[in-house]
């Protein structure tokens, strides 16, 4: 039984966003990933075109998702729903942290504004 203790679990830092891996083919998971992402007061965030769906659930703090040009506040406890082939963004707009919980398929990817396509290592 794959077990991830807090500790272990691998971070990355891109965009100035912190990303906890907790769930991935890494991890012992064969089609879901799922991450905690540490998003800094004042952040403004990278539109990227994601490869697969995600699900993306507020655990502190506010952020601003904008989905295909359509924008969100939420707060704590709040979820987006963001479908694959939309072009995202996540902001933190707020004095303060904000953290959230990525969960989406094994092998998504991100197409960013220059056209280079990044396969985040949490999610692959």
């Amino acid at each position: 039984m794959p077990v991830i203790r807090s500790a272990d679990a691998a971070v990355h830092e891109i965009h100035g966003v912190r990303f906890v891996a907790h769930a991935n083919p890494g991890t012992g998971s064969k089609e879901i990933c799922a991450w905690r992402g540490e998003i800094p007061a004042g952040t403004a965030g990278v539109p990227h075109t994601i490869s697969r769906e995600e699900v993306i659930h507020v655990l502190t703090g506010a952020l601003r998702f904008t989905v295909d040009g359509e924008a969100a506040d939420l707060s704590s406890g709040d979820t987006v729903v963001a479908p694959a082939g939309a072009l995202f963004q996540v902001d933190n707009l707020s004095g303060g942290p904000a953290a959230m919980w990525t969960v989406t398929t094994v092998g998504l990817t991100a197409t960013l504004p220059d056209g280079s396509t990044l396969a985040p290592p949490w999610a692959n």
